[in-house]
């Protein structure tokens, strides 16, 4: 069935027609734009008559109340003018009020200004005729109150607008009055000139209200084609109709994203509410995506959505390019047909970004237990409902694992469910029985599918109460997936699912395997680092001081702290000298790791064999500068050009002068490619004369802190870092020390950081040893590292506190010895008898001997000053000193020979004994057991030495 619904005044199908055709259908009222157009007609010449009206009467009020105003000010203006007062005082007012009230009315504009004394007589008026002549009426009284009063009334020049102001003594009595008035017709007459403007104004916006209910009614007409209204609403139902019958949802949604219309199937589709339409789409619930589609106003064709549990194929076109206004048509069909390969392509782009994420979350640190705790993070619950790590005990330990039967495994992470309700806990050792999912995985390094646990008999024997357990949790499914690495098993993941989730299948255990694959590279990455640093800190504790060595001089603590990062280079030692002195040592090398372990490792043997040496700590520093630098150039030559220390940074940077001052950080010497970077502080103290004589190399200096309780950082030359040699010369700095002095050494990772520079960490330093001054060196050391250690140290720190003690002055015997051999003996009976007092007659045999030997000796071979000196200490140490710089040297004699044997004797019966150098000489000195002990005998002893010895005559 069809119907015809072109009219007469459809553009679409009528012939082209004239003006005059157009208008009469426009005032036709039978149709809906005809009767719309004169309705509008009508308002439009309503309300131009009324605002005609409103117009004039505001005109004549505000024109009044101009006059009002004008009459006011001028009244006022004229009445305070400068020589009013006098000229009404004058003898002869008219004569001087008349020109000045002529002048002020032309001025302001006015109709006339008169002047009048209280009587109400004139003084001044336009009309000259009128002054002298009393004013009619009483107009002007209520003036005579004092105040100005305007009113309208009639005057000589008809109905006008007039004020009238007093006029006062000084002692407020009046003296006249003045009144300006503006006649009514001259303002009438102003309203009447705007009144063409007005009937012109309103005649224009009357036509152009015309012209635009024209136009309305014209687009009303295109649109509903001339038609009548009873027709417009025939059509509309025959549409409503088709539109609610066709199944295919409908809507039609505004250019401003609202829902103006939908069709039942839309309804049914999108399952909208009652009141859906007119509301914005986004506040109608949809699904994200499809309301930012239905919103956007783009064209889309066949673009399949979800919308609840549904799969909506959706087309959108713009209704503008056909007519209508700006929007969108959308037209919905349900394609759940494609629910399934939807469903398959959301599993796979929801795996695709699950394994970035796996990437970007897994292996962000180098710890075992952290790696395995991020995967089991990642993968619950967005793959699996509940996941345990477990790895083979080799693993934690950094050893190259081997999986096998019965092999022992520590769970390292569970997720999914509380620690406590697992089977087994983070940290406990488990073993898969034979059969079981997990060691089938490990053993064949493969991984292995359960699709129902109820149905894994290997699995539930394990265990039959903690099985069940877990299948009474709800627990059904589990991919068991090894840890391998480049073909090494290094542990198992469990994956498992509940009831509640699909049970695995071969697409997820394909996914569970990639998933693992990038877990096992980060841990094993982890392991290597384990075995790595396992071996830096192993390397690192044997090179440093197990215990330190027994001495007198200083009661010392001590400390050292890695950085966070690892191990490194610092270090620190103490070393007897001969004399009862001893040598603190601390130093630093830059960098972390093997390398600077094995460094640091190489510079305090080299330590130890220069102080062997007994030399200045100038010199021993001299020496060891050249030990770095011959490293450097080894290292540079086996590494190339360009190679620089493990963390980057060059220690030639770190003083004044290190660098040229290029960019790139060159050393300033040229051919050097690298620098080891070393810094060293070596200081010795004697506790006969209480004297620290140091030197440092690039080394932070020490700190003091006096018995008294006062902390002093002493000023110490500065010299470059080890590996500079040559550059600038080190010096040496003495340093007396009372007993009970606390001396402390420490590296630059006590006092300086990434957050903190070194002028600070030397304020927090002072702070903290200034705040126990009766601290024993133990709680010195405890109560800095309090004080000053950040929570994750940057680079490692080294703490030496030694206090200091000095040998009383009843142990120090000292002799001068003149050049004759005569002088022997009586210096050696001296001797004993100090041995005597001391209790120490039990080696007073072996203490002649070695006297007699290095006495006679520096009066033979030596030059003056000679000098003796006996220190009881913890052993017996003689001491023998010329002023030449010529060393004895232990040689086997002949049985031949007449001399050759003093030496030899010297080194049987002391414990130790060697020769240092001082600016003035030499001193040989030996060490002697104060219990009498002496090295055990052998081939060529003493005894057979003292039996060849008969022939030498007695001294």
């Amino acid at each position: 069935m069809t119907e015809n619904f072109g009219r007469e005044g459809d553009d679409t199908s009528a012939s082209p027609r004239s003006p005059g055709q157009r208008l009469r259908s426009l005032l036709n009222g039978h149709s809906v734009a005809g009767q719309v157009f004169v309705l509008q007609l009508a308002l439009a010449v309503l309300l131009v008559i009324a605002a005609v009206l409103a117009l004039v009467f505001q005109a004549r009020d505000a024109t009044a109340h101009e006059a009002r105003q004008l009459s006011a000010v001028g009244a006022e203006t004229f009445a305070h003018a400068p020589g009013t007062r006098a000229a009404m005082r004058s003898a002869h007012p008219s004569t001087a009020l008349q020109p000045q009230a002529e002048a002020a009315r032309k001025a302001a504009g006015v109709d006339y200004v008169v002047v009048l004394r209280p009587d109400g007589m004139r003084w001044t008026h336009p009309d000259p005729r009128l002054i002298g002549k009393r004013v009619t009426g009483d107009d002007y009284r209520p003036a005579l109150k004092g105040r100005p009063y305007t009113a309208t009334f009639t005057s000589t020049f008809g109905p006008a607008v007039t004020t009238t102001v007093p006029v006062l003594e000084p002692d407020g009595s009046l003296l006249g009055l003045v009144a300006v008035g503006i006649r009514v017709q001259r303002a009438d007459a102003e309203v009447g000139q705007q009144l063409p403007l007005l009937l012109g104004s309103a005649a224009g916006a009357l036509l152009l209200v015309a012209g635009g209910a024209a136009l309305v009614s014209r687009r009303l007409r295109r649109q509903t084609r001339g038609l009548h209204p009873a027709e417009v609403r025939r059509m509309y139902d025959h549409h409503d109709a088709v539109l609610h019958a066709v199944r295919e949802g409908v809507l039609i949604i505004s250019s401003d994203g609202r829902l103006l219309l939908a069709n039942d199937e839309a309804r049914r589709l999108l399952e909208l509410p009652a009141d859906a339409e007119r509301r914005p789409v986004a506040d109608l619930g949809l699904e994200p995506q499809l309301s930012a589609l239905l919103t956007s106003g783009r064209t889309a064709t066949d673009e399949v959505l979800l919308a609840g549990d549904r799969l909506l194929a959706v087309n959108v076109r713009p209704t503008a390019p056909h007519g209508g206004p700006a929007g969108s048509a959308v037209t919905l069909r349900d394609t759940t047909e494609l629910r399934a390969l939807a469903g398959r392509a959301g599993v796979a782009q929801e795996r695709l970004k699950l394994i970035y994420d796996a990437g970007l979350r897994i292996g962000t640190t180098l710890d075992v237990e952290r790696t395995a705790e991020e995967l089991a993070a990642v993968a619950v619950p967005r793959f699996a409902d509940v996941v345990t790590v477990e790895l083979l005990e080799p693993v934690l330990r950094g050893d190259e694992p081997t999986a096998g039967a019965g092999a022992e495994l520590r769970r390292m992470a569970v997720r999914g469910v509380p620690e406590d309700a697992a089977l087994h806990r983070v940290g406990e050792v488990l073993r898969h029985g034979p059969g079981t999912p997990m060691a089938t995985g490990l053993t064949s390094g493969r991984p292995v599918l359960v699709g129902d646990l109820r149905d894994a008999d290997a699995w539930q024997e394990q265990d039959r109460e903690g099985t069940r357990q877990m299948l009474d949790a709800g627990l059904r499914s589990l991919a068991a997936v090894p840890l391998q690495a480049r073909g090494v098993v290094l542990g198992l993941v469990n994956y498992w699912r509940s009831a509640a989730s699909d049970a695995f299948g071969e697409e997820d255990l394909a996914f569970a395997e990639e998933l693992t694959a990038r877990a096992a590279v980060a841990v094993d990455n982890a392991r290597r680092y384990t075995r790595e640093h396992t071996t830096a800190v192993t390397l690192q504790r044997s090179l440093l001081p197990q215990t330190l060595p027994e001495q007198s001089a200083l009661e010392v603590a001590h400390r050292y702290l890695p950085a966070h990062a690892g191990v490194g280079g610092d270090w620190f030692d103490v070393i007897p000298l001969p004399g009862a002195r001893v040598a603190l040592v601390v130093g630093d090398v830059v960098g972390h790791g093997l390398h600077a372990a094995a460094t640091m490792g190489r510079l305090r043997t080299a330590v130890h064999n220069f102080s062997a040496l007994d030399l200045p700590p100038d010199e021993l520093l001299n020496h060891l500068d050249e030990l770095v630098t011959h490293i450097d150039t080894d290292e540079a030559r086996a590494a190339g050009p360009g190679t620089g220390d493990e963390d980057g940074r060059d220690i030639a940077g770190a003083w004044p002068g290190g660098t040229d001052g290029d960019s790139d950080g060159a050393p300033a010497h040229p051919g050097r490619t690298g620098i080891t970077g070393a810094t060293c502080l070596y200081a010795i103290y004697d506790p006969v004369t209480g004297r620290v004589t140091l030197a440092t190399a690039g080394h932070p200096g020490p700190a003091v802190i006096r018995p008294a309780g006062g902390v002093t950082f002493p000023e110490v030359p500065v010299s470059p870092p080890l590996g500079l040699g040559g550059s600038v010369p080190v010096e040496t700095t003495e340093l007396t020390l009372s007993e009970g002095s606390r001396l402390v050494l420490y590296t630059d990772g006590l006092v300086e950081n990434r957050d903190r520079d070194i002028a600070t960490g030397l304020e927090l330093l002072r702070t903290a040893l200034a705040s126990g001054a009766e601290h024993t060196p133990e709680e010195t050391c405890t109560a800095v590292l309090n004080a000053m250690l950040p929570a994750h140290p940057s680079d490692d720190i080294a703490l030496l506190v030694a206090r200091t003690r000095l040998l009383e002055p009843t142990r120090v015997a000292e002799w001068e010895v003149s050049s004759d051999p005569a002088a022997v003996a009586p210096v050696r009976a001296a001797c004993l008898r100090m041995l005597e007092s001391w209790g120490l007659a039990a080696i007073d045999f072996t203490t002649e001997l070695i006297l007699s030997e290095l006495i006679t000796n520096a009066i033979r071979y030596g030059a003056q000053p000679i000098r003796v000196r006996l220190l009881y200490d913890r052993a017996l140490i003689c001491e023998v000193s010329d002023g030449t710089s010529a060393s004895p040297h232990l040689r086997r004699a002949a049985t031949t020979d007449e001399g050759g044997r003093g030496l030899f004797l010297v080194a049987q019966f002391a414990q130790r004994w060697g020769t240092r150098y001082t600016p003035d000489g030499k001193v040989i000195w030996t060490e002697q057991s104060l219990d009498g002990g002496r090295p055990e005998p052998g081939p060529d002893s003493a005894d057979d030495v003292l039996d060849q010895w008969d022939d030498v005559p007695a001294l």
